[in-house]
């Protein structure tokens, strides 16, 4: 029996959605939660989500409320942070548990909680755990991850809505992260006390038209970190020589590069500004500098985006923004940007994908065969003004071209 049929007569009036544990994963998940929503569009729908990953839901439209996992303070304790989490948990009285995230322990705090419908994937020995359990078949495990979470909402009797990632961005934080971004366009004093002064950016307009007759100055993401291993970062001494030829190009007429990532990435982005005086004048370190929701509205600012397969890849999917991936050990067709405006760089060798965190070959030539000039060609015909293309979600692929 479906789920749908399950609830006809019930009308949930709380629904709990336990996130994954990953930034890229959770933004994969944004089509899936927008079913849910569509679904039970009366329903309470609140985010069960660790620290790291709150907001990307923070400004959904399909969520309700936040619910967060803190196992470094208030759920702390291999046994004693779940049980606690499932007594707080069991105070809201929800009516449905989605288990997008697919670990056992999930399933065992929902059922810990109360919960009485608890529906996800048949995985981690979790089934006797769940209500409304689906088998992962070969099929699914061959899809991109957008419609591995989608195909589960279907098997469970859910009508699907569109595919497109969504992360949608208050007002407010677009307004201040184009104001940062101009104030670097124009070379006005700026520093990162700014970032939480909104006011600091009253005088754009002013300065914007001192500047009107200046060509447009573009502005390109770089993200180098990966969590996953040295496997899927593309060398930084390829960043730090495309930061150079992208300076050598635009430097006479201004350009901006900002490096983002977390505190485990600060060394890579020293590097890739120090890589020569030249480009030390146009690079931005913005590693662990800012919040999430602050890197996604920067992000959406930049003409082009050059990263590794990572969260902050998939952000800049979710946000359109025109994006170059370089894929070394991963899937691409699993786990590629998931936008009509993204390339795809990699290597079609006879050991890739590996899916490994480290070369099992130690030679890393899936990512060492790709050059900066590689980078820089496409990132150069990206830029041009008649081949970027907003995005339209009515004729929407949801396919990245793959260049090998």
């Amino acid at each position: 029996m479906s789920l749908t049929n399950v609830l006809t007569n019930s009308n949930p009036r709380r629904i709990l959605i336990r996130s994954t544990n990953w930034i890229g994963d959770a933004v994969m998940t944004t089509p899936a939660v927008h079913t849910i929503r569509k679904n039970f569009p009366d329903a309470e729908i609140t985010m069960l989500a660790v620290p790291w990953v709150a907001d990307i839901f923070r400004m959904s439209p399909d969520v309700d409320n936040l619910f967060i996992y803190d196992k470094k303070h208030l759920y702390k304790g291999k046994m004693k942070g779940p049980i606690k989490l499932a007594k707080d948990l069991k105070q809201f009285g929800f009516d449905i548990a989605f288990l997008l995230q697919n670990s056992f322990e999930a399933a065992l705090i929902t059922k810990m909680a109360g919960i009485p419908v608890r529906a996800g994937y048949k995985r981690d020995g979790r089934g006797v755990l769940l209500t409304h359990g689906v088998k992962i078949n070969n099929e699914i495990r061959s899809k991109h991850q957008v419609h591995y979470y989608q195909d589960l909402l279907s098997q469970l009797g859910l009508e699907l809505g569109p595919d497109p990632l969504r992360l949608p961005l208050i007002e407010s934080l677009e307004h201040w992260a184009r104001g940062f971004v101009d104030c670097l366009k124009y070379q006005s004093p700026i520093s990162h006390a700014d970032l939480d002064r909104i006011e600091a950016f009253s005088g754009i307009p002013a300065i914007q038209a001192m500047n009107n007759d200046r060509v447009n100055i573009p502005v390109i993401g770089f993200n180098p970190g990966a969590a996953f291993g040295p496997a899927k970062q593309w060398p930084v001494s390829k960043f730090a020589e495309l930061a150079q030829l992208i300076c050598e190009h635009y430097g006479e007429s201004g350009c901006v590069v900002m490096v983002f990532g977390t505190d485990a990435d600060t060394e890579a982005a020293q590097k890739i500004r120090n890589a020569s005086p030249r480009s030390a004048f146009h690079v931005l370190d913005m590693t662990s500098k800012t919040s999430l929701k602050q890197a996604m509205a920067l992000i959406k600012c930049c003409d082009a985006f050059v990263t590794n397969d990572s969260g902050l890849m998939h952000v800049a999917a979710g946000l359109r923004t025109p994006s170059i991936a370089i894929f070394g050990s991963t899937d691409h067709i699993a786990t590629g940007p998931f936008a009509e405006n993204a390339i795809v760089l990699r290597r079609e060798l006879d050991c890739s994908p590996c899916l490994q965190a480290h070369c099992p070959k130690g030679h890393l030539r899936c990512l060492e065969s790709i050059s900066a000039q590689d980078v820089y060609e496409d990132l150069a015909r990206m830029l041009s003004r008649n081949l970027i293309a907003d995005v339209s979600t009515s004729n929407y692929a949801g396919k990245a071209s793959d260049k090998t």
